[in-house]
């Protein structure tokens, strides 16, 4: 215990310290937090459906029928009807001929990833994949290869480097888009180079399903190659407003994950109210309002991220919801990140490990029902506050 103190007074000395902060509403557009209302660009509630009715009566009803819990991991006896709808309702949305479902994002990753590959696979991974991936990567215990950030001539240099000792199968696997960084992989670039080389390509599209593509279903659609990736992971927590995760892929590649994945196998199902939610998520994606929506959260980003660029900040190349805002330094980050709270703003800092050294910054996300009015102010707040402490 002693240990541990000193360790935490160390990670305050450096501007590293993390705490929780309670959000005393649902993710809306606005929020209190002690108490005081701010705006909330902290949020992957992107669509800002979390709150919808039809999403909260799904889940109501749900629960009503089948209860508050599954009761036992899906082998068992925890898979329930609404698990098995949406699965396939999932696989019809990415275009495949299965779906498996996962309590998270980072259990998905693992899963997947360890279920699939092993000590005779090859797996290529971008540098700024998911802190997921990365450990999936190692649960598989596959030979794994880092390729510089969406640098395509590296990783195919590195996939010819390793094609005379070849044994078993090849990954790439990439986030659709970056988390931190907000700009999206060269997926279509990534499937040719899959084809050419008899490779698979495992997307995350955690942060672009049900924003990007014509009706939602993520950066594939966007790019015009969903029917070309393999394995297609997302979450229902982000833009679908709910909880848990999914891989979309082949049925052998499900068959093989019931059987194999720890995290899937080891785990008590999601409650059943939430793949009802999920469904109903679905729904609104690909209606007339789900489009809508859509449309009104690339208006808010581009307002927001223009209005940052033209004074001047770098916000590192992002072109979607995910406006990051480099701010280098722990300790300016965070002095930045509590005066913009007290100003009314709640964004988050990010530092290492989550981020590299001299790369913090501020990471603000944008809502579909934020109004442009607050939009404009925050960017105002963001450019005043960084000026006054990193410039």
């Amino acid at each position: 215990m002693h240990n541990w103190q000193k360790e935490l007074e160390l990670l305050s000395r450096q501007g590293m310290l993390r705490s929780l902060r309670v959000v005393e509403d649902g993710q809306g557009p606005k929020v209190h937090v002690d108490g005081r209302e701010v705006l909330l660009l902290c949020s992957n509630n992107y669509l800002g459906i979390a709150g919808h009715r039809s999403l909260v009566e799904a889940m109501v009803s749900a629960t009503r029928q089948f209860g508050a819990g599954s009761g036992a991991s899906r082998l068992i006896s925890g898979t329930l009807p609404t698990h098995a709808a949406l699965e396939e309702r999932l696989a019809a949305f990415k275009g495949t001929t299965g779906a498996l479902l996962f309590n998270s994002g980072y259990a998905a990753n693992n899963g997947i990833l360890q279920g699939l590959f092993g000590p005779d696979d090859v797996i290529f991974s971008d540098q700024l994949n998911h802190a997921s991936i990365i450990d999936g990567c190692r649960l598989a215990q596959a030979r794994t290869l880092i390729y510089p950030h969406c640098d395509l001539a590296a990783l195919e240099e590195l996939l010819e480097k390793e094609r005379p000792q070849r044994k078993g199968r090849w990954l790439i696997v990439t986030d659709g888009v970056f988390s931190m960084d907000g700009d999206m992989a060269p997926l279509r670039e990534l499937c040719d180079l899959k084809e050419r080389y008899d490779a698979l390509l495992m997307v995350d599209d955690a942060h672009g399903t049900g924003v990007l593509g014509a009706t939602g279903r993520g950066t594939g659609e966007h790019l015009d190659c969903l029917d070309r990736i393999d394995l297609h992971m997302g979450t229902l927590g982000k833009a679908l407003g709910g909880a848990g995760a999914y891989l979309a892929a082949p049925r052998v590649a499900i068959d093989i994950l019931i059987n194999r994945s720890r995290a899937f196998i080891f785990s008590t199902s999601l409650p059943p109210g939430v793949p009802a939610a999920a469904m109903a998520a679905l729904d609104l994606v690909e209606s007339a309002e789900g489009r809508d929506l859509r449309q009104k959260l690339e208006r808010n980003r581009a307002l927001l991220a223009g209005l940052l660029t033209d004074g001047g900040l770098d916000l590192l190349g992002s072109t979607t919801q995910i406006v990051p805002v480099l701010t280098r330094e722990p300790e300016v980050t965070m002095t930045i990140t509590r005066q913009l709270l007290e100003d009314g703003v709640f964004l988050q800092g990010i530092r290492p490990p989550t981020v590299p050294q001299g790369l913090c910054r501020l990471r603000a996300t944008v809502m579909a029902t934020h109004e442009p009015v607050d939009l404009a102010q925050a960017a105002k707040q963001i450019l005043t506050s960084v000026g006054e402490h990193a410039g």
